[in-house]
């Protein structure tokens, strides 16, 4: 099985990325094939709301001059989506935003391309925000079908400069936790994805 963590920060090497990459390591431990991308330094704009990925039905967004449709290969062949971002004024950033909206309507378009898929969020945050950002997260995971594991808490961390989040006992704890919690929920759906119950809105 394959775990992909997108980290929507603009800094590649920060608290958000440490965070990814503890939920990430039990996977790798149970034999998972994991891997970690990071959205810095991509070109990736928001939505344009074409709806050519209706007409299209390629899995593929219609806008091909960004980084999105490698982002998009790698989405649709994985068993479990993990995605990271920091807190900006209480939501995801705008990266982490673009990506969120633009698999979302692929996903939509390509007959719930991503329904029966593990997705999980992890934020992190200086101080407050938090929860809106996991929230629109998860938003468009459970409007896609996919199912989404709890944790022993909700998947935020806490910290502003690198390395911060490492002083945060708790957080590292439930990604510890996360990570054998997607572990155990792709074992026990792998015999059953195939069979997910196909939602057709009217």
């Amino acid at each position: 099985m394959y775990a992909l963590a997108i980290n929507g920060s603009p800094r590649k090497d920060g608290n958000t990325r440490t965070m990814l990459t503890r939920a990430l390591a039990p996977l790798a431990e149970a034999g998972w094939e994991t891997e970690l991308v990071d959205l810095a330094g991509k070109a990736l704009r928001g939505c344009i709301a074409c709806y050519k990925c209706f007409e299209n039905k390629d899995m593929r967004c219609a806008v091909k001059n960004d980084d999105l449709n490698g982002l998009l290969e790698r989405i649709m062949r994985a068993d479990a989506l993990i995605l990271g971002t920091p807190t900006y004024f209480t939501d995801v950033t705008a990266e982490m935003k673009a990506l969120l909206d633009r698999t979302g309507m692929v996903s939509i378009a390509n007959g719930a391309a991503l329904r029966g898929k593990i997705g999980a969020a992890v934020v992190v945050a200086r101080r407050g925000g938090a929860t809106h950002a996991y929230d629109t997260i998860n938003h468009m995971f459970l409007m896609s079908q996919m199912i989404v594991p709890g944790s022993i808490y909700w998947n935020i961390g806490y910290g502003r400069d690198k390395g911060e989040v490492d002083a945060d006992a708790e957080a590292l704890a439930n990604m510890e936790h996360l990570g054998r919690a997607v572990d155990w929920l792709g074992r026990a759906i792998a015999p059953h994805r195939g069979a997910y119950p196909l939602g057709v809105r009217p």
